[in-house]
């Protein structure tokens, strides 16, 4: 009944779960004015949402791995289409923390499961492309964020936004999600931890998706407001290092695996996590807008494989099922995102921007330097 090809189906699942996410992101400071938030409470909702995430990793992977990857992420789309709505509708603060840790536990739940199914494609086709459906969640998010912009740019309230972008993306995505498609499935095993945590030489993987959780974090988080007070640059030229950084990112991962798949994983991550350092390099050591930029296009090109490679890695593991070993690295990778940005301005506190930022780009080299765990088993 449905005959288009499985990477479209997956692509589709990536680019829903980017759109939602880049649309809660795009209005943000609309959320705060609604509710008259302070800084310290949208601090606490954020972390609601990242609780929520956290906590669904294990989850997720135990019912991928039970019930099927495929299966569970249609089921989580749903969930996930449901708690944006929540979030536009939600009539008081407490209703929206409670909205938010349920967007944060879909979004991270879909997350893994979508990777999960995306590993099964990936080993089906036999080469790698992991890299191309990142790089359709990062154009979803780009989607999501165009339509926050032209939503406040018409003044569409967060009701109506919010449920528009619900409606699109189950009528554009929904269809294109829906495939033949017969996922692995395993028989149940030990109850599920509160937190997903790697064993054996998953750890190792994991540490290597944490090193690039956190320069991804930080350049979303830190990149804007090093320009601007480090450097010297103005408001919205201070913007164009994270606009640099996400473009060159897509564009990266959609043209990547052909690399991976003639050289292999360990040799493009050692390559990967050089250029990430070189990008540091430059960054902090020539301050200027023109260097600051080109470092964060050498960011760009070398965080944009780890992750997905990441989680190829993970999900071929010999000794842990696919969605439980997706789950822990997912925690490393995605904890450190959450994380990593309030230890950079703590850092930072004690000493100073560059300091903190040149020890995430020390962590850099550590992906070089384990570069080869990437490898498949």
């Amino acid at each position: 009944m449905w005959n288009h090809s499985p990477r479209l189906a997956v692509s589709a699942a990536f680019a829903l779960n980017g759109t939602l996410f880049g649309t809660w992101a795009a209005r943000v400071p609309a959320v705060v004015d609604r509710f008259d938030l302070s800084e310290g409470a949208l601090g606490l909702l954020l972390l609601a949402m990242g609780i929520g995430a956290l906590v669904s990793f294990p989850l997720a992977g135990g019912l991928a791995d039970r019930r099927g990857a495929y299966q569970m992420s249609c089921a989580l789309a749903v969930m996930y289409l449901a708690s944006v709505v929540a979030i536009g509708l939600a009539p008081g603060v407490y209703w929206l923390a409670a909205a938010l840790f349920v967007f944060g536990a879909g979004h991270g739940a879909m997350d893994v499961t979508m990777n999960s199914w995306a590993s099964e494609v990936e080993r089906a086709s036999g080469k790698s492309i992991m890299s191309r459906f990142h790089a359709m969640w990062s154009l979803g998010a780009g989607i999501g964020a165009a339509g926050g912009w032209l939503a406040t740019g018409l003044s569409v309230s967060l009701e109506a936004h919010f449920v528009m972008s619900a409606l699109f993306s189950t009528l554009v995505y929904g269809p294109l999600m829906r495939v033949t498609w017969a996922s692995r499935r395993s028989t149940p095993g030990q109850s599920t931890p509160l937190f997903a945590l790697p064993r054996g030489a998953l750890v190792l993987v994991g540490l290597v998706a944490m090193c690039a959780g956190l320069g991804e974090g930080a350049a979303a988080d830190w990149s804007a407001v090093y320009l601007r007070d480090v450097i010297g640059t103005s408001e919205s030229q201070a913007a164009l290092a994270y606009a640099t950084f996400s473009v060159t990112m897509v564009a990266m991962r959609i043209c990547v695996d052909p690399l991976i798949t003639r050289f292999g994983a360990g040799r493009v991550a050692r390559i990967s996590g050089l250029f990430a350092a070189t990008g540091y390099l430059i960054a902090l050591g020539l301050p200027s807008l023109g260097f600051a930029l080109t470092g964060y296009v050498l960011m760009g090109i070398g965080y944009a494989a780890i992750i997905p490679l990441a989680f190829s890695r993970a999900a071929s593991d010999p000794d842990v099922s696919a969605g439980k070993a997706i789950a822990s690295v997912a925690t490393l990778g995605y904890g450190a995102m959450l994380l990593g940005p309030p230890a950079i301005g703590f850092i930072a506190e004690i000493s100073n921007l560059r300091v903190s930022l040149a020890m995430i780009g020390v962590m850099a080299l550590l992906i070089a330097a384990l570069s080869g765990h990437l490898r498949r088993p």
